[in-house]
């Protein structure tokens, strides 16, 4: 694995290169996308393509990538332009595998530049407004914001996943819950008193509240397919993969495990990377 940075006028984007440039068998690089995720949470997937050269990246801002900038909001308009920069850097096109919020720059990527990708995989875009329920996502999110500000991270996370593990839409009963005990869910009760966190403030809500440009995304050549976990369910990220798979006039594209299930044990909440990689080269294969 080689380390590249990149650097832009308003960050360094700090990039790892599994693999040749140009290479080795002539099919495009494969790239992996997440958002708040770094590149070290692609790992254990990457290592189930060796054959292929597989990119990972840190998004500005997160991780190694270092922004001079001095904002601390995260867009994937912006995010959208640094791939853009990445793949002119490294010969694109690419394929792209992309999770969560990562996903969500994937679409925009692909609206805005759609001759940069071949096929896109975007696994559970967290995009609210796609939701018949919006309004009532929007006031849980506010409410997870408001935990963390009052409470800390421990508070906030716990109200994160609250949120993200409620079935079907976001009902009274939902806001009639107590707040959620942090170690309940195993997170820190003391307040460190940071508040800069991606995930539980509100500085990536541009990521949430992003609007597919449905006409441009049907229009790109690119193959795009978008992903959902068979052990989601009901839950925020699985209805909004379905609502935007609907808008893009497609079902959504059925991966084992759930949100995160590429992950290994040495990242957060393990998957079943090994089956998960199997089935990523099967969709790739088939729509290269």
């Amino acid at each position: 694995m080689q380390t590249e940075i990149l650097s832009t006028p308003e960050a360094d984007l700090t990039y790892d290169v599994r693999g040749p440039l140009p290479t080795a068998d002539g099919r495009a690089p494969l790239l992996m996308v997440g958002q708040p995720m770094t590149a070290d949470g692609f790992a254990t997937l990457a290592s189930y393509f060796p054959d292929r050269t597989v990119i990972t990246y840190d998004p500005r801002g997160l991780g190694r990538s270092v922004r001079k900038d001095g904002r601390t909001d995260n867009s994937p308009v912006v995010q959208a332009g640094d791939l853009h920069a990445l793949i002119e850097r490294i010969g694109g096109p690419v394929e792209i595998f992309a999770s969560s919020g990562g996903a969500v720059t994937a679409l925009a990527l692909v609206a805005a530049h759609p001759g940069d990708v071949t096929t896109l995989v975007a696994h559970e875009p967290p995009i609210l407004p796609v939701l018949p329920d919006a309004e009532a996502v929007r006031r849980a999110q506010i409410g997870v914001r408001d935990v963390y500000e009052a409470k800390g991270f421990g508070a906030g996370m716990a109200a994160f996943i609250a949120m993200a593990s409620w079935q079907g839409e976001f009902t009274e009963d939902f806001f009639a819950l107590p707040t959620p005990d942090p170690a309940q869910f195993g997170m820190p009760t003391e307040d460190d008193g940071s508040r800069d966190d991606p995930l539980v403030s509100d500085r990536s809500w541009a990521v949430s509240g992003y609007v597919p440009d449905a006409p441009a995304l049907t229009a790109a050549p690119t193959h795009i397919l978008i992903a959902v976990g068979e052990e989601t369910g009901n839950v925020l990220t699985g209805r909004t993969a379905a609502a935007t798979a609907t808008l893009l006039g497609q079902q959504p594209t059925v991966f084992p495990s759930h949100h995160s299930g590429f992950v290994g044990g040495d990242v957060g909440y393990a998957g079943q990377p090994e089956p998960f990689a199997q089935r990523l080269r099967e969709v790739l294969d088939t729509h290269r």
